[in-house]
């Protein structure tokens, strides 16, 4: 059985699910029904889930080679073939583990501007109503949430640290495409022909859904219909393996969630001085290896 070929690897919040859209449309690419199978990494991830609502999380999470290659058996005749779990990057033990079992695949690694990426983090867990600290309490708990196991998605400084997971990355793996999400929005037909080249497929076909955003991110009213649409629930689960969440599906939620968006927060000026210390020096080896960082912040 065919096995993927290349792997969306991360970060988390740097647009992995807008990415897997718009190449699941190409007609020589492959991607699995389900985004975020985190099968290389089930092991380590499975471990944290005392954060609220981290079980149900983990559910759809994939634990074994026979259910993961379960979701290649209708390759045809494409020639990319890809996995898309934002998880990956962050645990380099694993990557001599992919490399060996998918036969060195290429990587594609989504960067983002580190306070927007970890602020939008935030974000995403605040809709869900799991999150319930400000933002600079929630930076100040990120190492007791490590201590006490949550997943790792609450680690908002940790998925925001790159270079040396990218190294690590260059290191073990032949092929690596470093982007960003901000040159993804800002010139998404440019940044998709790039991809395209880089997995040797058609770089002219034309992506339908290329101006849109899938996975949008944001601050949202609380009330029962945001409760439903966004909170985790062992029902969605259910309701997910039988009716997949196709990019007709995201789009109707979209629609439907945009009545309810409301202004966030800005970042405080103490956290955001915090948080600009903190990742200077990791934005500045970025720079080291001729990471495009000029549509970031100033760190």
């Amino acid at each position: 059985m065919k096995k993927p070929n290349f792997i969306i690897s991360g970060f988390p919040k740097c647009g992995t699910t807008s990415l897997h859209h718009y190449l699941n449309e190409h007609p020589q690419i492959f991607m699995p029904s389900q985004k975020e199978l985190h099968f290389f990494t089930f092991k380590i991830i499975s471990k944290l889930k005392s954060g609220p609502k981290d079980k149900i999380v983990k559910e759809t999470q994939i634990d074994s080679s026979e259910k993961y290659l379960r979701f290649y058996k209708n390759i045809k005749n494409e020639l990319a073939i890809g996995d898309t779990s934002p998880s990956y990057i962050n645990y380099p033990s694993e990557f001599l583990k992919i490399k060996e079992y998918l036969n060195d695949p290429k990587i594609i690694i989504v960067l983002r501007d580190p306070i927007n990426r970890a602020y939008s983090n935030y974000l995403h867990l605040k809709r869900e109503q799991r999150e319930t600290l400000s933002f600079n309490e929630a930076i100040d708990a990120e190492e007791e949430r490590i201590k006490n196991k949550y997943s790792d998605f609450w680690y908002y400084k940790f998925n925001s640290t790159y270079f040396e997971k990218v190294v690590k990355a260059k290191e073990v793996f032949s092929d690596v495409l470093i982007l960003t999400i901000e040159q993804l929005n800002k010139n998404p037909e440019k940044t998709i022909k790039q991809v395209c080249q880089f997995l040797k497929v058609d770089d002219s076909f034309k992506i339908e859904q290329i101006s849109r955003k899938f996975n949008l991110g944001g601050n949202y009213k609380i009330n029962l219909i945001t409760k439903i649409l966004f909170q985790p629930s062992w029902f969605k689960n259910r309701i997910k393996r039988v009716i997949k969440p196709t990019p007709f599906i995201k789009i109707i939620l979209m629609k439907l969630s945009s009545f309810f968006i409301s202004k966030p927060e800005t970042i405080d000026d103490e956290t955001l001085t915090h948080l600009t210390k903190y990742f200077k020096e990791d934005v500045a080896k970025l720079k080291n290896i001729s990471v495009d960082t000029s549509n970031w912040r100033e760190y």
